[in-house]
């Protein structure tokens, strides 16, 4: 846990890989209680996860939270789910009008508690081509070579 009371539970760490990051939003998620649980226990996946819009409101797609094992009460839930994300109705609006540009996709990036509550944070992003990828790839490894030369000299 760090000093701003937030406990990271996943992250999506092909993300920045795969996409260039326009900006990041946080959002809480409405979770049933064994779903919190199991991400106490950090027992989720959100590589394949994206945000849909559906009504005016928010919804978070194919992200899997494993069932609690122990939550005999509730009946078996899908891990996969989709969940519905607080965000204000002026986010809403500003983030629907970005998406329904050519390109861009709002992924989430992490998952973490703040102050006992779940958040996830979201990007706004633009998909990379390949050349983009090799581009990002060759400069990691320039800058580690730079900083390996700066260490011995």
């Amino acid at each position: 846990m760090s000093s701003e009371g937030i406990k990271i539970v996943c992250q999506n760490r092909k993300a920045r890989h795969l996409y260039h990051i326009e900006s990041t939003v946080e959002a809480g998620i409405v979770l049933l209680g064994p779903e919190v649980k199991s991400l106490r226990e950090a027992r989720a996946n959100i590589t394949d996860g994206y945000v849909g819009f559906r009504y005016g409101e928010a919804w978070l797609h194919n992200v899997h939270i494993s069932p609690y094992p122990y939550a005999a009460n509730i009946g078996k839930l899908d891990p996969t789910r989709t969940r519905k994300l607080l965000l204000n109705r002026r986010e809403i609006r500003k983030l629907m009008g970005k998406i329904q540009e050519r390109g861009y996709s709002l992924i989430p990036l992490r998952i973490y508690f703040r102050d006992g509550k779940a958040k996830v944070e979201l990007a706004l992003a633009k998909g990379k081509k390949l050349y983009d990828k090799r581009e990002t790839m060759r400069r990691r490894t320039l800058e580690r070579e730079f900083q390996k030369d700066y260490k011995i000299r």
